[in-house]
């Protein structure tokens, strides 16, 4: 990011009416490598197309904070790999990690993995070091500490469903591979930061999250969520889940979140009471049926009808449902930003 984007982006997090609104997108390897015309695979073999790409994309938007900016990921095999997952690899479809547990049982032989040696991780470290310079001529920071969140790591680890069922059959069990794999989280996010001293916010992504009630989210997700963001003191504290975001939202302020990416499912007026106005929104265009299927026409139509629904523009950030889907074509981007510019 910019250091005039995240001065913005600070801003509305605390609370200050920026015009026009600003728009933000999160961007990863499911969109961007086809965007810019390469493949899935070259985008992560290549340190400098994955450079390139990053650098095409924030050259033609220079006016959309893509968060968290030249991210420097593997997709899902990120963390699992530092644990022993094997990651499956294709020309043009994001890599699949293996699950090492078939028994819950066998969390008590899992130990925490060193994010300074073991998996993908030190070439996530590597590859934002030899681009950095790079990165900062052309105007960016290194500004997120990025992770998946534990309950996403843990069901690559193990199986949704087994994990999941866990919480029934074997909590001691559940709490153990969730304590493991939040204490690593919590090792990595702090060798990021201190790898990079300007990082000043943390992004953690975990869908699972969505899938629960809330007596199971206050037992096993609240603890962990609450120790991950309160690990580093920064200023931008990102959490994103687009599935069902209900059961979280109400905790956010306690967990210590001050900006939330979450599903199209949800209005920004449901979220805004549910957060009680307290953590800055950042949402929510359905992405599939509009921002990759729909017409530039039906983009400008979704952005209107989501501002029209909240008379409080504060703490808002203008974006996708989720993170950026595959296939959302230039033009609906132009359409989506038009659509803000003409209110």
């Amino acid at each position: 990011m910019t250091g005039d984007q995240w001065n913005k982006l600070l801003a509305v997090i605390n609370g200050e009416l920026v015009e026009p609104l600003p728009v933000g997108f999160i961007i990863d390897s499911p969109w961007l490598p086809g965007w810019a015309g390469m493949s899935i695979l070259d985008y992560f073999s290549s340190e400098q197309m994955w450079f390139e790409c990053n650098l095409k994309v924030v050259q033609h938007f220079p006016d959309v904070m893509f968060l968290p900016g030249f991210w420097s990921e593997f997709g899902m095999c990120t963390e699992p790999s530092a644990f022993g997952s094997k990651s499956r690899w294709s020309q043009d479809a994001p890599p699949f990690a293996e699950k090492i547990i078939t028994d819950i049982q066998q969390v008590h032989t899992l130990s925490k993995p060193n994010p300074k040696t073991d998996g993908l991780l030190p070439f996530v470290l590597n590859r934002l070091k030899r681009y950095q310079s790079q990165i900062e001529t052309e105007g960016h920071d290194i500004k997120f500490a990025v992770s998946r969140g534990p309950l996403n790591i843990a069901t690559f680890l193990s199986d949704t469903t087994e994990f999941l069922v866990a919480f029934r059959t074997n909590p001691d069990g559940a709490h153990k591979l969730l304590e493991t794999v939040t204490d690593f989280l919590i090792d990595w996010l702090k060798v990021q930061a201190q790898t990079f001293p300007s990082i000043d916010g943390i992004l953690i992504l975990d869908d699972i999250v969505g899938f629960l009630g809330e007596t199971d989210f206050k037992q096993f997700v609240l603890p962990y969520l609450t120790r991950i963001f309160q690990s580093l003191d920064v200023a931008v504290k990102f959490f994103h889940n687009d599935a069902g975001g209900l059961v979280c939202a109400p905790y956010l302020p306690q967990i210590g979140v001050n900006l939330f990416n979450f599903s199209s499912d949800h209005t920004l007026a449901e979220m805004k009471k549910l957060t009680a106005n307290r953590v800055t929104l950042l949402g929510n265009i359905p992405t599939l049926d509009v921002l990759a299927a729909g017409t530039p026409q039906q983009v400008k139509n979704s952005v209107k009808a989501a501002l029209d629904s909240v008379a409080d523009k504060s703490r808002l950030i203008i974006s996708a449902g989720g993170g950026m889907p595959p296939d959302v074509s230039t033009e609906n981007i132009e359409a989506f930003l038009s659509a803000i510019n003409m209110r």
